[in-house]
């Protein structure tokens, strides 16, 4: 069995970079995605579906470094879903990703350098200023 989902979406808060006992960098951080369409009467709809993103290692580092609340993001890996019981009593449930590779997309409202487009791979530090390295 293979399973693979891609998603574009927007960084919900700053990514959380930390570290295991055995010293494995990982990342966390909340992505939305949206679809709008027209309902049946003529009215404007809109669904946005969250997900809880986990990247490691050097990925996870660099996606810490570069990434920011809002910025557009695509996300490849395996997603789970949770079921669990919302406060209110009604059944919910939490879909998470565990990424094999993160591309930043830019546009979003981060202001970071991780406004272009490269891959989270990508580690090495900018010589200066004007060197980027995406």
């Amino acid at each position: 069995m293979y399973q693979r989902i891609i998603v574009v979406g927007n960084l919900g808060r700053d990514p959380e970079l930390r570290y295991t006992q055995s010293g494995q960098a990982v990342c966390h951080f909340t992505m939305a995605t949206s679809r709008k369409w027209s309902g049946q009467d003529g009215q404007p709809k809109e669904e946005t579906t969250w997900f809880r993103v986990s990247v490691w290692g050097k990925q996870a580092e660099t996606a810490n470094q570069y990434l920011t609340k809002g910025q557009k993001v695509l996300v490849e890996g395996r997603v789970s879903a949770q079921a669990f019981m919302g406060n209110d009593g009604q059944p919910r449930a939490s879909l998470e990703i565990s990424a094999d590779a993160v591309r930043f997309l830019g546009g979003g409202q981060g202001t970071g350098p991780g406004q272009g487009q490269a891959d989270a791979g990508d580690t090495a530090p900018p010589s200066n200023e004007d060197e980027i390295p995406f």
